[in-house]
């Protein structure tokens, strides 16, 4: 039995829906996202089942369906209906930021390079965070391989054959000998375990964050796991919940970036780089993102 529900939003005029599949696009062997023209296909875990949501753009609209492995909740229909525009950004004020900046000297030339550019969101907080972690001090390419790992070892797959990014409840059965199976640090192993439990246990009620966001509770709450720090936070506020005002001063990309957005000589430190985005906030991470785009590296 296969539960299939449906939704479309319309689309700016100036949306970017190849930054979207640009971003569901990162790993190579399409393990758990797969892109075929201008569709997206993603596997994720959905009420503790296997689902495939799959996002087409047409022009000015997007329609999402997901395929629940199994029969789907009644609240599903209302929450696929708020994942979407989440997911794409649509959420995010960026004709504010834009408004502000178009004429400043730094911001001015990248807002003219990227106009309409918003965040493209993962499926949920939990998957932005358990990236998050995965990516710690190693290369783009490199945690694209161990996030692959990570969704093999956790062993969920859609009826139509994609895998699916596991939960926090599947991940909270791992063995740590799983995760180091998988190529993990025993520190890394550790931490997403532990974060898995504390999710699953909702002592860490992610996605009823995303109705009130409460950013200052989130990263209090979220320094106290060991293995959690300032830029794994700031990353996940971002990707996860679609924050834009997260310094992402430690970010080499973003730093790199920069070094050449202001034609200095020499690397921008992070105190530097913190300083000089203090200035923008509440944009700060949506600045990061712009910078980003200029290294034209992959969005991580």
């Amino acid at each position: 039995m296969t539960a299939v529900l449906s939704w479309g939003v319309g689309l700016p005029a100036d949306f970017r829906s190849d930054d979207v599949l640009a971003f569901h696009r990162r790993d190579p062997l399409a393990l758990a996202e797969r892109i075929e023209g201008r569709t997206l296909y993603k596997g994720l875990a959905w009420e503790g089942r296997a689902a495939c949501l799959t996002i087409q753009f047409d022009g000015a609209h997007a329609s999402a369906e997901l395929a629940v492995d199994g029969a789907a909740s009644a609240a599903a229909p209302a929450a696929l209906a708020q994942l979407l525009p989440r997911m794409l950004g649509l959420t995010q004020q960026v004709e504010a930021f834009e408004r502000a900046y178009r004429d400043h000297p730094q911001l001015g030339p990248l807002i003219a390079r990227h106009p309409g550019l918003r965040v493209p969101l993962s499926a949920s907080p939990f998957e932005a965070l358990s990236w998050a972690i995965t990516g710690q001090q190693i290369s783009v390419r490199a945690a694209i391989s161990l996030r692959r790992r990570l969704i093999e070892v956790a062993g969920l797959r859609h009826s139509d054959g994609l895998a699916c990014y596991p939960d926090a409840e599947r991940v909270a059965v791992l063995s740590e000998a799983d995760l180091r199976s998988a190529g993990f640090s025993q520190a890394k192993a550790q931490t997403l375990i532990r974060l898995g439990r504390l999710v699953a246990d909702d002592e860490l009620p992610l996605d009823a964050w995303i109705a009130t966001l409460p950013v200052d509770e989130i990263r209090e709450r979220l320094m106290q796991v060991r293995g959690i720090g300032p830029w794994t936070i700031d990353y996940a506020l971002l990707r996860g919940f679609g924050w834009l005002d997260g310094s992402l001063h430690g970010d080499v990309a973003v730093r790199r970036s920069l070094q050449a957005v202001l034609d200095c000589q020499e690397s921008v430190t992070e105190g530097q780089a913190k300083r000089w985005l203090a200035e923008f906030s509440p944009w700060r991470a949506l600045i990061a993102a712009h910078l980003w785009a200029v290294g034209l590296s992959k969005l991580p």
